[in-house]
């Protein structure tokens, strides 16, 4: 009798207390659940092992990856469905299936063993990050967390994020193309920034070079990008020869701590924050205080977490820190703001561009369902498995106020405490003064 489905859904609900929101349809062809719902698909009983061996969210990120589960249907309607019985239930999820917890875990555990079958653990899908040793944040450990997320091919980045080869939030506004909104949010910085002809730029974690060419490009600045990955910094030389702009733009293969050539009269760290750790990044705000020009200006783009009530408690999120930003941690707004005046910076404004996130990432995820077949083809069926849940996820994390993504500006005071800053702060198109 063809009844797994029914089966699981049962042991589900036992242990949950509530009704499933999604319909499951197991190996055997049997399906439960609401009709009409998105559908659960487990492939195999293999799917099952994962999560017996490894309870909680790695076990499911591992079946996902490996495809032993996929999803028909809505992405986003599924996962926000199931976020309230999986993420947001945070150690009871993580606790879910420890035999040892409670009478109905065993309960549940037992159930999956009967049907999953006495086999050993599956090996890990290859995308996951191999076992990783020695101290958090070492140069040498900071490189293969970059390598592993961007070393994945420049054309699978191409068809991520389109011509633009912008990794981070775009800034939109009604009715714009991604390229156009990622230009905007390119030209917001350099006007934060007050770039004029002339000015030195430091770009930190410099990607594929798009903010260093539109800087040179557009406002005149002589720029230096550095980044961790080769990948990136091939694309980005070939792309700064491509306009003619050698004379001005200078890509490095360089860690940020290794910069020497200052001052700087202006910094941009797009999205280079969140790989720091919170084990380094005062040395980050004061490495970059030391690189800049008395009255040089620091743009700070990061993704930020919400508080703990208990800090303690943060762990980062297993799926992300395994398969997509290896050892990459988030820290609430607020906690970076204060680390970089510790350092000696003044904040002078901090814009939140929450929800641009959320827009931009189904934007990508759009790219790569449209060109799924391609996607697999330059990287692998797991790769783009990973990338399609990561960032489907994430633009319902951003669209719940789950994480959100600021700009911090902020100064390193002159002689005198001078701040060379317009007096209206967000006429981000007046000049400084003196």
């Amino acid at each position: 009798m063809a009844d797994a489905a029914l089966r699981l859904t049962a042991l589900a609900e036992e242990l949950l207390e509530e009704k499933l929101p999604v319909r499951i349809r197991a190996w055997d062809g049997s399906e439960s659940g609401p009709p009409g719902a998105p559908v659960l698909i487990v492939r195999n009983r293999r799917a099952l092992r994962r999560l017996l061996w490894k309870p909680g969210e790695l076990g499911l990120a591992r079946a996902w990856v490996a495809g032993d589960l996929d999803i028909e249907g809505d992405l986003y309607e599924a996962l926000d469905l199931l976020a309230s019985l999986i993420w947001d239930r945070g150690a009871k999820a993580g606790a879910g299936i420890h035999p040892v917890r409670d009478p109905k875990v065993r309960a549940f555990a037992k159930g999956l063993l009967q049907l999953a079958g006495p086999w050993l653990p599956p090996s890990p899908p290859p995308e996951e990050v191999p076992r990783r040793t020695g101290a958090l944040h070492t140069r040498r450990r900071d490189k293969e967390a970059i390598s592993h997320h961007y070393d994945v091919g420049n054309d699978f980045y191409a068809l991520v994020l389109g011509p633009s080869m912008v990794y981070s939030c775009a800034y939109w506004k009604d009715g714009q193309s991604l390229e156009d909104a990622q230009r905007d949010k390119l030209d917001l910085v350099c006007r934060k920034l007050a770039l004029k002809p002339g000015d030195r730029l430091l770009d930190v974690g410099c990607g594929w070079g798009s903010m260093a060419i539109h800087a040179a490009r557009e406002y005149g600045a002589r720029v230096t990008g550095v980044t961790l990955s080769v990948e990136q910094a091939v694309h980005a030389r070939k792309r700064v020869a491509e306009e003619g702009l050698t004379d001005r733009v200078e890509i490095r293969v360089q860690d940020y701590r290794d910069v020497g050539d200052g001052p700087y009269d202006a910094i941009s760290s797009i999205g280079m924050a969140e790989h720091v750790g919170s084990v380094r990044f005062r040395e980050y705000a004061d490495d970059l205080y030391a690189l800049l020009e008395p009255g040089g200006r620091l743009l700070n783009h990061q993704i930020a977490r919400r508080p703990e009530k208990d800090e303690s408690a943060y762990r980062v999120d297993a799926f992300i820190d395994a398969y997509v930003f290896p050892d990459g941690e988030l820290a609430p707004v607020g906690r970076t703001i204060t680390i970089l005046e510790d350092a000696g910076f003044e904040t002078r404004d901090v814009e939140s561009i929450r929800e641009h996130y959320a827009l931009t990432l189904r934007e990508w995820v759009a790219n790569l369902e449209k060109g799924w077949d391609r996607a697999v083809r330059m990287a692998s069926p797991g790769r783009a498995r990973v990338w399609r849940l990561y960032m489907a996820a994430s633009a319902l994390s951003f669209e719940r106020n789950k994480i959100g993504v600021n700009q911090i500006l902020a100064v390193r005071p002159a002689k005198g405490g001078a701040s060379r800053m317009p007096l209206r702060a967000r006429d981000w198109t007046a000049s400084a003064t003196g």
